[in-house]
């Protein structure tokens, strides 16, 4: 999770630094070609800053959520928010490893799956040893908690 606050942080500040320093200079360049209602560079460039206002204000949203979350109260001990996991296909034989993460870090092609998957919801405090049973869109999955690191672990 603090991989994915990393990123917001870098991205917010890079947007921070398009909006108050690239997009003027942008624009006041555009407004030097005159007529601005046939000026599609002063448009583009008004478009552009509106999008990087939006997802500022999404990302700083986002890292506001983030900073609430109290990780004292993400259980110990068993598969939580955060917790990265090997899991045994119970149908096909292999091992797939995932990381439950928040909806939106959501990437099923790099192991990241999000904590309202149905993968996700039935791991959620599941310790090594168990078996779970998700309805996916493609029918439904056993896999069996080969093993799994919570966010405490990787901590300590």
């Amino acid at each position: 999770m603090s991989e994915y606050k990393k990123k917001l942080e870098k991205d917010l500040e890079s947007l921070t630094h398009e909006l108050r320093k690239v997009l003027p200079k942008e624009i006041k360049k555009a407004r030097a070609h005159g007529d601005l209602s046939e000026n599609a560079e002063y448009h583009s460039a008004l478009e552009r800053q509106a999008y990087v206002r939006a997802r500022i204000a999404q990302i700083g949203k986002k890292l506001s959520e983030i900073s609430m979350l109290p990780l004292d109260q993400i259980p110990r001990g068993v598969i939580s928010l955060g917790s990265k996991v090997r899991l045994l296909d119970l149908d096909s034989g292999k091992e797939i490893e995932y990381e439950i993460v928040m909806n939106d870090e959501s990437d099923p092609q790099k192991g990241l799956i999000s904590i309202g998957s149905p993968v996700g919801k039935s791991l959620l405090g599941k310790e090594k040893g168990d078996e779970v049973e998700a309805t996916t869109p493609s029918g439904k999955k056993r896999f069996e908690v080969v093993s799994f690191q919570t966010i405490h672990d990787s901590e300590e």
